[in-house]
């Protein structure tokens, strides 16, 4: 039988304030006690929204026209503003999907979860630190006791987000909203995390609203499947049912854009481009009252390989194992302790500022979050420009060449003047590849550019990032945490562990026949369907 509602939304409405265009339109669930209810569809399908209405968390530009959320026979949207912020967190909770903007970044992460145990709970004293560093433990947060004072910027993408996850379930709450909980981390960590939401839905009685784009996750996690189009739930089913006989061909759409893992790429022996020899990459840890240097992270760690020119080379590994700050000294934005980069054999490690210039339009980033890495007061076009007049590659660039890079990306060309939070996510990263693409570069390194891309949004700017490569022959090094677009992007694939590479190779040969025991690990953690 199934258990009473822990939160039931009914006939849902939200409409853009300024227009009145209706986004979200009679949205109706039930979350249950012990159960995972999953929310699935494309990026702008109205997910995101349901969850902050449901939470009175709607930015001023949206508004509720109609129905309810019922918590404990309680309507939400009844409370006064005092009351539903003691709702939130202690009965409420919910996971961000962007860390790095929901943390406070002049806060210590540990004071964060030390405040929500302080508002909600009657912890004091040394208490309240003491479970804050168990909580931590249980997330998978490393060196709780050390991380517990440091700043966001200090911690990885992954570990912000486990802080996230922290904080959320902190107090305890009866119903927990995860709008893509596990979208930053690595497969081991994903895999804890997954299992510690799941088991806390068991023992806890939690009643979980899953907003992801990971249809893998979906099913290893879900128990409910409800497939989001255009601010309605058009298929809702059993989670078995829904991936062996979805009604919907929307929803068979989303299933199909899956990758297909064992579509390896051909590899060949190409003349090199980039050449890493024995990098290393150390970061001081300094300690008592006059800061003085006690020891050093070794974030890379002698660290040798090479990309062939059209190459794309896909480096793996878990969260701070060093692959982001190898990317980073490539671009001549960490300092190296030791080692050399050879770009088309010129050494990169000791140049200039102004020397090393005409190497920046030759390598180009695409970052994790695009709505970070663009500054929100200037258009797209603004945006795209910026590198090409930074860099002086095209300094007649007109409006027309800005026209063909969006279009080169699949975006139409009103996309020029509109700002950066006018944008989906997937209309983000495109706008990030553009601005890459304009400089003409010879070697991109894509720093998890796919992460926060729904399946469908995801296999369309990987098949976008191939069809650039063989047009133009430009080289990857493809960071990321997701093994699932490996085979289908890799021509090599290194994994990287502890600021090490561990072991290097063609993508069949790693994802079939893989040597280290590491890597097996991070093979058995990947969720399938």
């Amino acid at each position: 039988m199934t258990p009473p509602s822990a939160m039931q939304v009914q006939d849902l409405r939200v409409q853009v304030t300024a227009t009145s265009a209706e986004i979200i339109k009679s949205v109706s669930f039930d979350l249950h006690p012990g159960r995972v209810f999953a929310l699935v569809g494309e990026s702008g399908s109205g997910k995101s929204v349901t969850s902050l209405a449901a939470m009175r968390l709607l930015p001023d530009a949206l508004t509720i026209t109609s129905g309810s959320v019922r918590v404990g026979g309680q309507d939400l949207f009844d409370l006064p503003e005092a009351e539903m912020q003691s709702v939130r967190g202690e009965r409420v909770a919910m996971i961000f999907q962007n860390a790095m903007t929901a943390l406070n970044p002049v806060q210590k992460v540990g004071e964060q979860v030390a405040e929500t145990l302080q508002l909600h709970t009657p912890v004091r004293g040394e208490g309240v630190q003491r479970r804050v560093m168990q909580i931590f433990a249980e997330v998978g947060v490393q060196d709780p006791q050390e991380r517990y004072h440091f700043f966001p910027h200090q911690l990885s993408g992954g570990q912000q987000q486990r802080v996230m996850i922290a904080m959320a379930l902190a107090c305890e709450p009866d119903v927990l909203i995860a709008d893509e909980p596990t979208t930053a981390l690595d497969v081991t960590i994903q895999e804890q995390v997954l299992a510690l939401i799941k088991g806390l839905t068991r023992t806890r009685q939690l009643a979980v609203l899953l907003i992801t784009h990971d249809m893998a996750v979906v099913s290893s996690i879900a128990d409910e499947v409800a497939v989001m189009y255009a601010g309605e739930i058009i298929e809702r089913s059993p989670v078995e049912t829904f991936f062996h006989n979805p009604r919907e061909e929307y929803s068979r759409r989303l299933i199909d854009a899956l990758p297909d893992l064992n579509a390896f790429l051909p590899v060949s022996r190409r003349a090199p481009l980039l050449q890493l020899e024995n990098i290393k990459v150390y970061f001081p840890i300094r300690r008592g009252v006059l800061q003085r240097v006690v020891d050093h992270t070794r974030a890379v760690d002698g660290v040798s390989l090479s990309i062939g020119r059209g190459e794309t080379y896909v480096l793996v590994g878990e969260s701070g194992s060093g692959k982001s700050t190898l990317g980073r000294a490539i671009l001549n934005l960490e300092s190296l302790a030791g080692g050399r980069i050879l770009f088309e054999g010129k050494a990169l490690q000791d140049l200039g500022r102004r020397a090393m210039q005409p190497y920046r339009a030759k390598i180009q980033v695409i970052f994790q979050n695009p709505y970070s890495s663009m500054n929100p007061r200037m258009t797209v076009a603004g945006i795209i420009r910026e590198g090409i007049d930074a860099l002086g590659t095209d300094p007649g660039a007109s409006e027309e060449a800005v026209s063909n890079l969006l279009r080169t990306v699949h975006l139409e060309e009103e996309f020029s003047a509109r700002y950066p939070h006018e944008l989906s996510g997937g209309q983000l990263q495109r706008v990030a590849i553009a601005r890459a693409l304009a400089v003409k570069p010879e070697l991109i390194i894509c720093d998890e550019p796919t992460s926060a891309l729904d399946v469908s949004i995801r296999a369309e700017v990987l098949a976008l990032l191939k069809a650039l490569q063989q047009d133009s022959g430009v080289s990857y090094l493809f960071i990321t945490h997701d093994f699932s677009i490996v085979p289908g992007m890799a021509h090599r694939v290194g994994v990287m562990q502890g600021g090490k590479l561990v072991e290097e190779g063609a993508a069949e040969k790693i994802l079939t026949h893989p040597e280290h025991e590491y890597t097996r690990t991070l093979l058995a953690s990947v969720p399938r369907i």
